[in-house]
């Protein structure tokens, strides 16, 4: 007993194949346009009113254009959602609804920020827990090929480079310019005590004290052409060299 033969496509054998691309650019054509279709004018106006209300920390305005549906996904001319536009102004009340309405923690703009790897970056250390309770990759980087955590030691955010230490963050990920996060808090800090509390931070979390730049230079010796005689002890009594 043989199985039933499966329905034939349409037309010749000849025919077939040019049907089935024919059937398929069709579905194609009407998947895209269901996907690409606009939203009404009055929808737009909305997730317009709601960036620009993010950015002057407007909080009842941004919670009644979300009410209304303006979408979290939205963005400006630069690429910015409202979420990361929040948290340029560290505003943290605004964040928090946004993120609570599903906006992205790791949305990219035209520069390659984040709201994660800014709030990291800026020291933003409110909404940048908010952005780790909520699915931020700790393993993103910047525009400079850079983690969070490298331009939070270069400016000297002593609390958001303890709290991006808790997370599973590379303390040792080398950026584009050959730099990690204890390279940087060397050479571009200042040598006094919050950037040489940083470095033993980043020290008591794994930090190669011995991982030099690209010429070859260890901390320990970038500290010491400084004259940052704290910064360069700690270093040394990590192990540096």
């Amino acid at each position: 007993m043989t199985s039933p033969s499966p329905a034939p496509c349409p037309g010749t054998p000849a025919e077939r194949p040019a049907t089935r691309r024919r059937l398929l650019a069709a579905l194609a054509l009407l998947v895209g346009l269901t996907a690409s279709t606009p939203r009404s004018d009055a929808a737009s106006a909305d997730d317009t009113a709601l960036i620009a209300a993010a950015e002057r920390g407007d909080s009842a305005a941004v919670r009644s254009l979300l009410a209304r549906g303006a979408s979290v996904t939205a963005r400006d001319n630069r690429g910015r959602t409202a979420l990361l536009v929040a948290t340029h102004g560290n505003h943290v009340e605004i964040a928090r609804a946004l993120i609570a309405a599903g906006s992205d923690v790791n949305a990219r703009d035209a520069i390659d920020d984040s709201p994660y790897l800014y709030a990291g970056a800026e020291g933003r250390t409110e909404i940048l827990r908010l952005t780790l309770a909520h699915g931020a990759d700790p393993a993103s980087v910047n525009r400079y090929g850079g983690t969070a955590l490298i331009p939070a030691a270069h400016h000297g955010h002593v609390d958001a480079v303890r709290m991006l230490l808790g997370t599973r963050i590379d303390v040792n990920h080398v950026n584009r310019l050959g730099w990690t996060a204890l390279l940087e808090a060397v050479i571009l800090g200042d040598g006094g005590p919050v950037h040489t509390r940083i470095v033993e931070l980043l020290l008591a979390g794994g930090a190669n004290p011995n991982l030099a730049d690209r010429g070859g230079i260890t901390p320990l010796a970038h500290a010491r052409q400084r004259g940052y005689r704290a910064m360069a002890a700690a270093i040394e009594k990590a192990g540096g060299r």
